[in-house]
């Protein structure tokens, strides 16, 4: 179990080593090419120090390693602003983010996909601006929060959604526990229209949602909510998140996430159809 930057420095050196075997060559071989020291390479490959984005690209171009969706990824994990050249929307909200906020959009902006189990409130990519901004409220410290800042966080709240929208389109499957659905956030009027952007939602082809009735009973996700992101290019840097008061935990040993994944399916089984939900959110907006 490690925080955030560990984490990406410790995926970030076990794919860098990956694909330098894969380059066939040793580490004091790549060294070489790139004019580092071969303690420098060993390094980044144990993740015992971290990495600059322009150190990563010259390994890259050593290892011939030419995929741009791979390229890109392991750049994020560097730290890289601007992503192989792209400015990144984030960077225009550092100050008002923390450092484990900024790893979690890293993740969800390249991530392929990511499955979710909600228990409290509606997951982020699928909120409506009116409950975003109910919800960074509470998150924040109530109604004496800061408007500019309060605004400039609910702005990245919408802003991380256009990741359901670009092609191709993070693949979302949402678990969501039936408290979601009844707890009144911003009042009568935001839920409603809560709960009618989450029928629009659901609608899209990238979107899978579930809804968890009470009728389950206990189930596997009452210890809590917890984010699973998969990515295109490798297996080898899927990541748990748990998200805590004033940190984020991340998993990311095998049996971790095969836990998580297992865990996740068994949810999807206790949950309803993806059909079936559509119709109980229809029936609760619709005061059933």
């Amino acid at each position: 179990m490690q925080h955030g930057p560990a984490v990406r420095r410790r995926k970030l050196g076990a794919e860098l080593r990956a694909l330098r075997a894969g380059a066939g060559l040793t580490s004091g071989e790549a060294a070489r090419l790139v004019g580092w020291h071969q303690s420098k390479v060993s390094r980044i490959e144990t993740g015992a120090s971290g990495v600059k984005p322009a150190d990563v690209r010259l390994l890259l171009d050593v290892y011939a390693v030419h995929d741009p969706h791979l390229r890109e990824l392991l750049l994020v994990l560097a730290g890289s602003d601007d992503q192989g050249g792209r400015h990144h929307w984030s960077h225009a909200y550092r100050g008002v983010l923390p450092p484990a906020y900024r790893d979690f959009i890293s993740l969800e902006s390249q991530a392929g996909g990511m499955r979710t189990l909600e228990t409290s409130v509606v997951p982020g990519l699928l909120q409506t601006p009116e409950y975003a901004r109910a919800v960074t409220r509470a998150a924040v410290g109530g109604p004496d929060a800061g408007d500019d800042r309060l605004e400039a966080l609910v702005q990245v709240r919408l802003a991380r959604q256009d990741v359901l929208h670009e092609e191709p389109p993070l693949e979302l499957s949402a678990v969501l526990d039936e408290a979601v659905l009844r707890r009144e956030v911003g009042g009568p009027g935001v839920m409603t229209r809560q709960l009618d952007r989450l029928l629009q939602e659901a609608a899209l082809p990238q979107v899978r949602l579930q809804v968890l009735p009470f009728a389950a009973g206990a189930h596997i996700g009452v210890t809590g909510p917890f984010v699973i992101f998969s990515f295109s290019s490798t297996s080898d840097l899927d990541v748990v998140v748990l998200d805590h008061l004033t940190s984020s935990l991340y998993l990311e040993r095998k049996e971790d996430l095969q836990a998580y994944a297992e865990a996740f399916d068994a949810l999807q089984i206790h949950a309803l159809s993806p059909e079936d939900s559509l119709d109980y959110i229809a029936g609760i907006r619709d005061g059933a």
